[in-house]
């Protein structure tokens, strides 16, 4: 027997009693990810959404490379992962409308010109070919579509986890690919 504050427990009792404990907490964080996951649902459906991402994950090349042995990102980052935390950056789906204004880091196959502006990812339309699947085995959604700005096309890929988090994949015409990470949540009414 185990004496506990003059309270005697069996070994079995104590057992027990452990295992009822450990299954509170494992119904917490099942409600918990059944509430984040009506949300993902309700935000599917309603498609308005606005997407922040946190991380960066350009292609690893040398070229990317030796920017990170010169020491030239943002502290906290490496060349295969770049902080974005405080940085703008968003995806929004407004009904049928896709706007993104995303920072890119990585290298430019060809085009872009010499005036400095637009380096990032921009575009802003209805987009082509919109698939939004829902993967009922892995409890997530996928969503693919294709879209053009003045001079470039980009096939967008983005995964909407249960716990609210996504992966964006980028690939455009006329830039290596570049992913994204961070979280989905309503757009606030103003």
């Amino acid at each position: 027997m185990i004496r506990l504050n003059t309270v005697y427990f069996k070994p079995y009792q104590l057992l027990l009693v452990l295992v009822f404990l450990v299954n509170c907490g494992t119904t917490e964080k099942t409600t918990s990810s059944k509430v984040k996951e009506a949300q993902l649902n309700a935000l599917m459906a309603n498609k308005k959404f606005i997407i922040i991402s946190d991380m960066a994950l350009p292609l690893m090349t040398n070229s990317m490379n030796s920017l990170s042995n010169a020491g030239l990102f943002p502290p906290g980052s490496a060349a295969s992962q770049i902080n974005l935390t405080g940085n703008s950056n968003f995806l929004k789906v407004i009904g049928d409308s896709v706007i993104a204004e995303l920072p890119y880091f990585g290298e430019r196959q060809m085009g872009g010109g010499y005036n400095g502006r637009d380096t990032g990812i921009q575009f802003s339309g209805i987009p082509e070919e919109w698939e939004l699947i829902k993967n009922e085995k892995k409890q997530r959604y996928d969503l693919r579509f294709n879209i053009i700005n003045s001079t470039e096309s980009f096939k967008v890929s983005v995964t909407f986890f249960p716990n609210l988090t996504t992966a964006i994949n980028i690939n455009s015409s006329q830039r290596f690919p570049i992913r994204y990470s961070g979280s989905v949540a309503p757009i606030s009414e103003e």
